[in-house]
């Protein structure tokens, strides 16, 4: 058996297919680490997410920014953006059990035989791994359960830009959610600059790319969600695997294993 991880895919189905079929990826043998962002601006989201859905355990999956924004176009009373490409899975027959598939899906996954997490932001220095576990739990539990609509329908938003132990509710939950799906530049407090998407290089005065900060730990984190960082950190441990696919450029594989690096064009 293989392990395998992929970049933000964002509705990209034929790359999807290419990439794997370069490793002959088989769900039988393989799994399938996705750092979030299955869907949203490419052309086949609703056949992107069946069929990671489609592979059960082989597939190992965490939530990026987009599909929690189908969670709250589905849930939340969200009127769908102008880019949006998710008419298909709104009104698909199999909705109802793509979106329930979906909310049962991890903000963190978390491997310590390998000393490896994987989420769609990656991890604030602010965190030590058992906190950011324990907040992913917290966080994964509403959007399972009786509090899911309220959730999804005040979950956007900048504030409280910065994590306080004594936030409750709401607040709590939000800035949990985007340290894990929108996080790129932070500051040494953890007060989070959402903003600015641009290279690791023009980071906001005061503000730094969150791989940059000293850990405790030595874990190694996957992460997608930066594509204008061509999946380059300058750190080994910390590796970003959104290769910008969906905006002309590629889809990246690893093999978990060797390290290993496979790439897709998507020009």
């Amino acid at each position: 058996m293989t392990d395998y991880a992929i970049g933000d895919i964002q509705g990209c189905y034929d790359r999807l297919r290419d990439v794997l079929a370069k490793v002959d990826f088989s769900p039988s043998r393989d799994r399938l680490w996705v750092a979030g962002d299955l869907i949203n601006r490419g052309p086949s989201s609703l056949e992107t997410l069946r069929y990671i859905e489609g592979l059960g355990n082989a597939a190992v999956v965490v939530l990026g920014n987009h599909d929690l924004h189908l969670l709250a176009l589905a849930l939340g009373g969200h009127s769908p953006k102008k880019k949006d490409t998710l008419h298909d899975i709104l009104e698909a027959p199999d909705h109802d059990r793509l979106i329930q598939w979906l909310r049962q899906q991890s903000l963190m996954v978390r491997d310590d035989a390998r000393n490896l997490v994987m989420a769609h932001a990656g991890l604030p220095h602010i965190w030590s791994l058992d906190q950011a576990e324990a907040r992913a739990r917290e966080v994964e539990a509403v959007i399972r359960g009786d509090q899911a609509r309220e959730y999804f329908s005040q979950m956007y938003g900048n504030q409280p830009e910065r994590w306080c132990d004594t936030l409750t509710g709401m607040d709590r939950w939000r800035v949990i959610t985007n340290y894990f799906t929108r996080m790129r530049f932070i500051a040494q407090d953890g007060s989070l600059e959402l903003a600015t998407k641009e290279s690791a290089d023009n980071a906001p005065a005061g503000y730094a790319p969150w791989f940059t900060y000293s850990r405790p730990d030595n874990v190694r984190v996957i992460f997608g969600h930066w594509a204008a960082l061509e999946g380059h950190t300058g750190h080994e441990r910390f590796i970003g695997l959104d290769t910008g696919c969906v905006w002309g450029g590629a889809l990246t594989l690893m093999n978990l294993d060797s390290g290993e690096l496979i790439h897709c064009d998507c020009s």
